[in-house]
């Protein structure tokens, strides 16, 4: 196996000037629509121990582990900043911290999913939510510090548990960032919320209750 992170050459990084402009307008956006939703989080969701049939019944395909492309070399960003890739079906945030390492966490802040990759890159081996401001271990995605401590943040993180998002390991191979990934994790989720779909509407095997 690789670590987690590696160390590149800083001549195929992104423009910093361009990837700030980006991280601003999409800081922006962000904060607007979690302003204008903050009332949804307020209300306490529906605990139940119904399970439907067809989740009962559902299989599941065994954990497979394998290295897939995520971004192009010429894509990695420089150091202190992120960006985001793909890689097995799952969102990737791909950072650099000042000294040229790189990392590789899931995309999705907690608790409400804002990309974090939009995020900045510190020297004390975090990445920052770039609207909440919680902070994130690069090396274990755990959570640093306060939970949800910036403006609106502290109106949602009220809500919620302090619970960090996933790392994987990361590598360079040839022309491309690879990330190793569960590969049949999408496909797992795919079929939960299709066997839930056919579900709701009668039986997944086709026929009605």
């Amino acid at each position: 196996f690789y670590d987690r992170q590696r160390t590149f050459s800083n001549s195929h990084c992104q423009n910093p000037s361009n990837t700030l402009r980006k991280k601003s307008k999409m800081k922006l956006a962000i904060f607007t629509l979690l302003a204008g939703s903050a009332v949804a989080f307020t209300s306490t969701p529906l605990k139940t121990n119904f399970k439907s049939a067809t989740e009962l019944n559902m299989a599941v395909l065994p954990s497979k582990l394998a290295y897939k492309p995520c971004i192009s070399l010429k894509d990695l960003p420089p150091p202190g900043f992120a960006t985001s890739g793909v890689a097995g079906g799952l969102a990737i945030c791909i950072a650099v911290d000042p000294k040229g390492a790189v990392y590789a966490l899931g995309d999705k802040c907690p608790p409400v999913n804002q990309p974090l990759s939009f995020g900045k890159v510190n020297a004390d081996g975090t990445i920052e939510d770039p609207v909440l401001g919680t902070k994130f271990s690069l090396k274990t995605g755990q959570v640093v510090g306060t939970w949800c401590p910036s403006g609106i943040g502290k109106i949602l993180g009220g809500l919620f548990e302090p619970s960090g998002v996933p790392t994987f390991p990361v590598r360079k191979s040839g022309q491309n960032i690879d990330v190793q990934v569960d590969i049949n994790a999408k496909a797992n989720f795919e079929s939960s919320y299709w066997s839930g779909v056919l579900d709701a509407q009668g039986k997944a095997d086709g026929k009605y209750y």
